[in-house]
């Protein structure tokens, strides 16, 4: 069965950072593009980041460029979001999520298997 595991919430400062971490079951999971999105409540899942199966392509949300990074060890069948700068806008439960196509990565809708989310919390 196909499972995504995130790890690596919690709480921290604003200006600080946190790593979280998404682990995947699945024999060809490392041929799959993941990708990261976050709902805060009362708000509408909004797109964070991607990146392709290679690695060699990613997409980030306007609001989170030049502050979060995200990449992948396909010899682990993890996708990482290292997450810096941290700002109180961006507390939210964090999914990752895992698509076959790459066409509009932004789009919750065209991926195929989600996690269960991991809180991230930052205080002001």
């Amino acid at each position: 069965q196909v499972q995504l595991v995130e790890s690596g919430g919690g709480t921290v400062q604003a200006g600080g950072s946190l790593r979280v971490s998404c682990a995947a079951s699945g024999p060809t999971f490392s041929r799959y593009h993941r990708g990261w999105f976050r709902q805060a409540p009362g708000k509408e899942r909004e797109f964070v980041a991607a990146i392709t199966w290679t690695g060699s392509t990613t997409e980030y949300a306007d609001s989170v460029k030049g502050r979060f990074t995200i990449s992948r060890d396909n010899a682990k069948n993890t996708v990482t979001l290292q997450m810096n700068s941290l700002e109180p806008e961006d507390t939210a439960v964090y999914y990752c999520a895992a698509t076959t196509t790459w066409r509009r990565p932004g789009l919750p809708g065209n991926y195929n298997y989600w996690g269960q989310g991991t809180q991230v919390t930052v205080s002001s």
